[in-house]
């Protein structure tokens, strides 16, 4: 077995992403399916898609995270409860062998909500890790944190600490409805197909015109989502319009609500995919905030780092 060669794998309920490392060196990376996708047992899944490097490598060791270590996963791994030392992630992971090989998953978090509510994460603390590592001015101070996605996180940090964290539900019910309503389906059937130009000018107005209904202080989010449609009904706007007006909207209300609850003024650090993020910036800009952004994937592999042991 290689002892410089080890797999890191972010396993998601909808994908999973393997990366052959060696050392800080990626090497070459896999797509899966995510363990809500699985028919077989998670070890059986995994064994065709590392083989190859298997054969290559020997028994390379395996650092995940995610849904992999929930209740419908390969192993429940229990959750870490906050306030959580995240330099400190790798001393709680569940640590076992399967085929010949150490297997490493992380714990999650819980902590009860600044609402008061118990919550739960599994992934997004390995993507902290690793801006913690990234960013070694997070080690210390006070900092708000947001994992863009389809649960997003906001997650108070202090002194290299998760103190709390809180979910929103954005990306998952802006699916829910964009799919499984009628919102978005009152276009012009026959509407000549928009060129490249203004479908990019749709796309930045509908946005824009999501947060100032967001940003207004009559506003709630079930009062503000009928005009999705009744925009595209009676002033004519297009679908993609009607698209980038939801996510405005959902995206708008997310930051307008979550920003008084932990009380921020300083920058907001985004740990995500770059597009998201610069969506998230754009609103917390919009409401008189400033951010940085940290790729959630860099940030991901950098945390899974932590749990491997050469």
């Amino acid at each position: 077995m290689s002892r410089e060669h080890y797999i890191a794998g972010d396993w998601g309920t909808s994908r999973l992403r393997l990366t052959l490392c060696r050392g800080e060196q990626v090497l070459e990376t896999r797509q899966g399916p995510g363990i809500g996708a699985l028919r077989e047992p998670a070890a059986a899944a995994l064994r065709p898609l590392i083989a190859s490097w298997r054969d290559t490598y020997g028994a390379l060791p395996l650092v995940l995270c995610g849904m992999a270590g929930s209740r419908n996963g390969w192993r429940e791994t229990a959750y870490l409860p906050c306030p959580a030392d995240l330099r400190l992630l790798g001393e709680a992971a569940l640590r076992f062998e399967a085929d010949d090989a150490p297997v490493a998953i992380a714990p999650g978090l819980s902590c009860q909500s600044r609402l008061g509510a118990p919550e739960v994460m599994r992934g997004e603390e390995t993507q902290i890790a690793g801006a913690l590592a990234l960013r070694g001015e997070l080690g210390s101070g006070r900092h708000l944190l947001c994992l863009p996605g389809t649960h997003t996180k906001w997650a108070y940090l202090q002194d290299g600490q998760v103190r709390d964290f809180l979910t929103a539900l954005t990306g998952e019910l802006f699916a829910l409805l964009r799919d499984g309503s009628t919102l978005t389906r009152a276009a012009q059937p026959n509407a000549q197909r928009p060129t490249p130009s203004s479908a990019a000018d749709d796309d930045r107005d509908g946005f824009d015109k999501g947060l100032e209904a967001a940003a207004s202080a009559e506003a709630s989010l079930l009062h503000a989502l009928f005009a999705v449609r009744s925009r595209q009904l009676l002033d004519g706007r297009s679908h993609a319009w009607a698209l980038s007006y939801l996510s405005g909207l959902m995206i708008g209300t997310d930051v307008r609500d979550a920003m008084p609850l932990f009380d921020a003024k300083g920058k907001t650090v985004l740990i995500g995919d770059g597009a998201l993020n610069e969506r998230y910036a754009q609103t917390l800009r919009r409401f008189g905030f400033t951010a940085s952004c940290l790729d959630g994937e860099q940030c991901a592999l950098a945390g899974l780092r932590t749990l491997w042991r050469p």
